[in-house]
């Protein structure tokens, strides 16, 4: 396995800006939120449990930088709005919305073993929460030249023989975003989105269950090791966030170590 480099130095470049981060009260959307964070952005923890998002915003502020958790589901229209104006009434504002939430997509199963309420919740948590996202925050996004990040994934570029559902859910995502950037465009808002494979608490278990997993994963990866959260996918997220990203729209960023080599 290869060499982890340093943590990519992040400070400063979002000094002043406000971000919401969906799903965010673990791994890869926690890894987001802090490095947002390090990068000076004011971050609401936009979470569906307190157990998990409240500890994460407090991790941040342990550190002396701004968070606050709010509690979130997206596949509800009025949390989403809530979570908007509690940015805003706490910040000033809001510059940043990133929709990492997602529904579990379970076990490897054909789609004719798919029932509809596991349909119905991918698709309420990747597709219709990306409207929610989009629709909640706009308002904001557009006074301030801000940005919309989707957090989607290789299977929605490539298909999944495995996951055919989370496949179709996350390849929606990028037909939205892109959609949505050339709609947005005139109003000054860049909307991408990330694919990333990164270290989380799922992956813990995946490997729990399958020892031979990590290994696979990692000999199937060019610079042969799993992404960190915080300090690979992170700092994707503050670049596309950022000033730097000023003249990128409507792109997805696969930050996967190199798995993915399709586009």
């Amino acid at each position: 396995m290869n060499a982890t480099p340093p943590p990519v130095p992040v400070e400063g470049l979002l000094t002043g800006t406000v971000a919401i981060v969906t799903g965010a009260g673990q791994g890869v959307g926690e890894g987001i939120a802090r490095s947002l964070a390090a990068a000076g952005a004011a971050v609401v923890i936009a979470a569906r449990r307190a157990e998990n998002g409240e500890p994460a915003a407090a991790a941040i502020r342990e550190r002396g930088q701004q968070a606050l958790f709010v509690r979130c589901d997206v596949t509800d229209r009025a949390d989403v709005d809530a979570a908007v104006q509690a940015a805003v009434d706490t910040y000033g504002g809001l510059d940043v919305m990133v929709h990492n939430a997602v529904s579990p997509p379970g076990p490897p199963r054909p789609i004719q073993e798919i029932d509809d309420g596991t349909i119905a919740a991918q698709i309420a948590t990747s597709t219709t929460a990306s409207f929610h996202c989009a629709q909640a925050a706009f308002t904001q996004l557009s006074a301030r030249g801000g940005s919309l990040i989707l957090l989607t994934s290789p299977a929605g570029i490539e298909g999944s023989g495995n996951l055919p559902l989370y496949g179709t859910v996350k390849g929606a995502q990028r037909g939205f975003l892109k959609s949505l950037a050339r709609e947005w465009g005139p109003h000054g808002v860049r909307v991408n989105a990330i694919a990333p494979v990164a270290w989380t608490p799922a992956m813990d278990t995946a490997t729990a269950a399958n020892p031979t997993l990590e290994a696979r994963l990692v000999a199937r990866t060019p610079l042969g090791r799993i992404g960190s959260s915080e300090d690979d996918i992170g700092p994707v997220a503050v670049f596309l966030a950022s000033s730097l990203a000023r003249h990128v729209t409507g792109q997805t960023i696969c930050a996967d170590g190199g798995r993915y080599l399709g586009l």
